[in-house]
């Protein structure tokens, strides 16, 4: 595979020259890695000079590392595995997710990619036919709508375009969300647009450990795999079993969609619930499930018991662990970033309201981002869900 130079320095956005230049790179980089290989075989790429030493054990991690050791150990597993990415060799990422891992496994399995993002997913999409496993960074949610038709057309639909002979098992790892003193384009949670096409998986962890887990069972999985990060949560830290056996991806039950999930089984596409209670149901996922978490200690303190449930998955939504839990708390809150209008949360609350209907003391109710572009980074702590905004809710469910 040929590599090319980061054009973020020098290349303007909407350069001429510059996706000239991205589209050429990427032809390139196609026709180079996937001549050995025909579709649907599997490809390899060339591997570190010398084996690559993996961590074992129990270790204390921030969320960033976790991703960081669990693409390790993909790279080291599978060896047609590739990462690709603005600025992700030499620097590691804006976030140094990648740190370290060109030096551990070459150029050619750690790529630098041109200012496109559309060239990059366009590419992974190529390498993806031909028997690789690409694995694209976008370094801010609001850098990747110059890919959004690459993903939403051609992506989420070979599959079912080729009535099951094409697979495209490419992950697109997406940190996303506020709280890091950002604005507009490097804050937002656009989940939702993509959780509404379907071809696509869309999952988010919540901790160092699902991060570890979850990237690894992304990068298996045979399907395109949406890979939100929450950004405002990567330097947060949890023990991870570095040693712990992976938990199958997909489960041969169905899928999500009350698909005979079981919570906490493991799989990609399960919910789970993270803390037991027994007065109101709180649905978060991402970086909102640190935020209920943190209610629910307030809340238990002044008597009012709030039982969790981390989504993990938005598309296959897996609503068995909330229905049920719904069922003996009888109130529903949801909370995330995104605005609360046509959100992730209108499709959870609609389906408790038909699973749950007798089952319902109160309304199911939302808190997330008001209907305005994302702020100036000194307000965005008065757009996001807070603490205080969302036992405002949990106080409004018990009170009917």
């Amino acid at each position: 595979m040929t590599t090319a130079t980061p054009a973020r320095t020098g290349t303007a956005d909407g350069d001429p020259a510059g996706r000239g230049a991205a589209s050429t790179a990427a032809s390139t980089a196609t026709s180079s890695a996937a001549s050995p290989t025909r579709a649907g075989q599997r490809a390899t790429t060339h591997g570190p000079a010398a084996p690559v030493e993996l961590p074992h054990g129990t270790q204390r991690l921030t969320l960033a590392r976790a991703l960081t050791l669990g693409l390790q150990r993909a790279l080291a597993t599978d060896p047609s595995v590739l990462l690709m990415g603005e600025d992700i060799g030499a620097l590691g990422g804006v976030f140094r997710v990648t740190d370290g891992l060109q030096a551990q496994f070459g150029e050619q399995r750690v790529v630098d990619t041109p200012l496109a993002e559309s060239g990059i997913v366009g590419t992974a999409i190529g390498l993806a036919l031909r028997g690789y496993r690409p694995v694209c960074e976008i370094q801010f949610d609001g850098f990747i709508f110059p890919a959004f038709d690459q993903i939403t057309t051609q992506l989420a639909k070979m599959r079912y375009r080729s009535r099951g002979r094409l697979a495209v098992p490419v992950v697109i790892r997406v940190p996303y969300g506020g709280g890091i003193g950002a604005v507009e384009h490097h804050s937002e949670d656009p989940t939702a647009l993509f959780a509404h096409t379907p071809g696509l998986r869309i999952v988010t962890p919540a901790s160092p450990a699902e991060a570890y887990t979850m990237i690894q069972q992304a990068v298996a999985s045979p399907d395109p795999v949406m890979f939100f990060e929450p950004k405002g949560r990567y330097w947060e830290k949890g023990d991870v079993d570095l040693d712990a056996p992976l938990p199958s991806a997909h489960p041969d039950a169905a899928p999500g969609d009350g698909g005979g999930a079981v919570a906490g089984d493991g799989g990609l596409d399960r919910s789970r619930v993270v803390r037991a209670g027994t007065d109101v149901t709180v649905v978060a996922y991402g970086p909102t499930v640190g935020t209920a978490l943190k209610a629910a200690d307030v809340a238990a303190r002044e008597g009012t018991s709030l039982e969790v449930v981390d989504l993990r998955t938005l598309s296959p939504l897996d609503l068995d662990p909330v229905v049920a839990s719904v069922r003996r708390t009888g109130r529903c809150v949801v909370v995330h970033e995104a605005p609360v209008a046509h959100g992730t949360g209108a499709e959870v609350a609609a389906r408790v309201q038909e699973e749950c209907f007798f089952s319902l003391e109160s309304p199911v109710l939302r808190v997330g981002g008001w209907a305005t572009p994302y702020p100036v980074a000194r307000l965005e702590h008065d757009y996001l869900p807070s603490v205080d905004r969302l036992l405002d809710a949990v106080d409004r469910a018990l009170a009917v």
